[in-house]
Formats: C-alpha cells, sequence, structure tokens
C-alpha cells in the first residue's frame, strides 16, 4: 500500500454503478497510474489533488473499456458509500502504509 496524490478526475459513464477513473501519481518508484473509484459521492473538485491509500501490487483489472491498475481503499459506510483513506498529514507521494 503506498500514498498517491490524483491528479485527474475523469467521467466513467460505461461503468455498470456509478464511478470516477481516476489517473494517481505514486512518486519515481511506481508511476502514474490509473483507477476506477466508486466514489462518487465526492465531487471532481475534492479528489483532484488530494492524497489517497491505494493497494498497488494488484494485477490490472478491466473494468468495462478501462484498465482499473490500483485499488483505491476506504472505508465502507451505510449513508455515503465508500470513504476514502486517507493520511491526515501530507505524507510523501509514494510513502508506503506501515
Amino acid at each position: 500500500m503506498r500514498v498517491g496524490r490524483i491528479l485527474a478526475v475523469h467521467d466513467f459513464p460505461e461503468a455498470r454503478t456509478p464511478a470516477w477513473k481516476l489517473t494517481i501519481d505514486f512518486g519515481e518508484e511506481i508511476g502514474v497510474k490509473r483507477s476506477a473509484a466508486r466514489i462518487t459521492h465526492y465531487s471532481r473538485e475534492e479528489l483532484e489533488g488530494t492524497r489517497v491509500v491505494a493497494v498497488v501490487n494488484f494485477p490490472p483489472r478491466q473494468i468495462g473499456p478501462f484498465f482499473s491498475e490500483v485499488l483505491v481503499l476506504g472505508a465502507l459506510d451505510d449513508d455515503l458509500g465508500v470513504v476514502l483513506l486517507r493520511p491526515d498529514k501530507d505524507a510523501a507521494v509514494g510513502s508506503r502504509i506501515a
């Protein structure tokens, strides 16, 4: 698991359930990866630039026409859906989760 920063958020109209397509920077060692995330109760503006925690060593998974390369982590909430797991300080992009 690593800390990444969301660089871009794009619509994903082909997804069966509402989702965003995210472009996430994980630093020099891992680079930029993409993810499909069902976190649509967050606005594009809330997500762009924010740090997230993601699993980076899963094989890519095809979701419709899109390949999701990392799994962004969140807690399941009955009312909100997925609530993102994020560092509460500005942890360096690419930092390992201990």
